[in-house]
């Protein structure tokens, strides 16, 4: 009885499942069924670690205004800061806002001369 070649599909799943692995050490490189469980381990961590790494970015702007409008003495908190902002409708996201913060400290005082409400 003759050999039949089997198995195209399942090869080419097993290829392209391969090439995912292609960085990874060891058997999770070489072994078919620990290439799959591994590509799916990574591929669930990537989704979830790209929300993980929003919110990890969003707490660092606030810590870094909330430091600089401390340290400034621009307001007494971060909270006042930014109800003062959304108060006055001038729209800073806390990226920029961060950023100004770090890297040039004088327009974070204009930027607060600008919001400040006197009653």
């Amino acid at each position: 009885m003759t050999r039949v070649p089997r198995g195209y599909i399942a090869w080419r799943r097993r290829t392209k499942m391969r090439s995912f692995a292609s960085n990874f050490r060891g058997a999770h490189l070489r072994l078919n069924r620990m290439i799959t469980q591994q590509v799916k381990r990574a591929f669930v961590s990537s989704h979830r670690d790209r929300g993980r790494q929003k919110r990890d970015f969003r707490r660092l702007w606030i810590t870094r205004i909330n430091a600089a409008t401390r340290i400034y003495k621009v307001f007494d908190s971060y909270s006042k800061l930014i109800h003062n902002l959304y108060k006055k409708k001038l729209i800073l996201n806390r990226k920029m806002l961060a950023q100004v913060a770090v890297s040039n400290p004088n327009n974070l005082y204009t930027i607060s001369n600008k919001i400040k409400i006197i009653n």
